[in-house]
């Protein structure tokens, strides 16, 4: 790859060890003549990653998720550092960055492509999620009545808490805790996955990549509240349709050449194999 000559900081500051772990690493960017800027507060301005080779998230995959939109626009690539919890987007710890950052500097890396949805609403509403779309009844404490169709096709009425429509990337989000499956980040599918359903038979569903999703709301009294990545919120009445597709950007994310997606999810959840598995440990 190309060597970073520019390179953006999103640092999410309240994160514990997060502004001395950047303060170190702008101070190797700056002794390696590569020009640098930094923001500490969120959200960033619409044009920060523009002109930029690369940027450098230090928080969890929170921070990351509140650039990753504007990353995948502009095509920067994003290298996240884990200072928060799981981690499965900030796959670099800090002693691992700390190790290979002017390798990084160098151009020494992999760039993984991870496919994200593009949602919109009937009232012109626009915006991509990196891990997922949620819909859901504006009151937390009611049941949500979905229809949901695919190219035209009706798929089937959901009564529920709620819909998560997951990317591969997702799949360890949310879906997850929904009891949905876990997806290859490179697999070009979204997953379906209903949240509490009010029957014992709906279960999630795998969807091909260029399928246009529409829900809409079938009780007219209620309001539904759109969510992307958990972060962006947009109310939606009168039983308007929602439209989810496969965008057609992808997020670039930088990676390490031994990177073993498999070895970061038996990492991140604790997944084992059995008795082989502890026989190799």
């Amino acid at each position: 790859m190309t060597p970073i000559r520019k390179l953006a900081f999103v640092v999410n500051e309240p994160k514990a060890g997060a502004p001395e772990l950047a303060d170190a690493l702008i101070a190797l960017a700056r002794e390696a003549g590569v020009a640098v800027k930094r923001a500490g507060s969120h959200p960033v301005a619409d044009d920060f990653l523009a002109g930029q080779d690369a940027c450098c998230v230090i928080g969890g995959d929170g921070t990351l998720l509140g650039i990753a939109a504007q990353a995948a626009r502009t095509q920067v690539p994003i290298i996240g550092v884990n200072r928060g919890s799981l981690g499965f987007l900030t796959t670099f710890s800090s002693e691992d960055i700390r190790e290979c950052f002017p390798t990084l500097l160098s151009g020494d890396f992999q760039i993984a492509k991870r496919a994200l949805l593009a949602c919109s609403t009937a009232d012109g509403h626009h915006g991509l999620a990196l891990n997922d779309v949620l819909i859901k009844a504006e009151v937390n404490s009611r049941l949500v009545s979905l229809e949901v169709t695919a190219d035209g096709e009706l798929v089937t009425d959901y009564d529920c808490d709620g819909l998560i429509f997951a990317t591969p990337t997702g799949s360890t989000a949310y879906n997850l805790s929904a009891g949905g499956p876990l997806i290859h980040p490179s697999a070009e599918v979204i997953a379906l996955t209903p949240i509490c359903p009010h029957t014992l038979s709906n279960r999630s569903i795998i969807l091909r990549a260029g399928v246009k999703l529409s829900v809409r709301n079938l009780d007219p009294k209620s309001t539904l509240l759109v969510t992307l990545d958990g972060q962006r919120d947009h109310r939606v009445a009168d039983g308007r349709p929602v439209t989810i597709t496969l965008a057609e950007e992808r997020l670039p994310l930088v990676q390490r050449r031994d990177y073993a997606h498999f070895s970061v999810v038996r990492s991140k959840l604790n997944w084992s194999g059995g008795v082989v598995e502890r026989l190799r440990a």
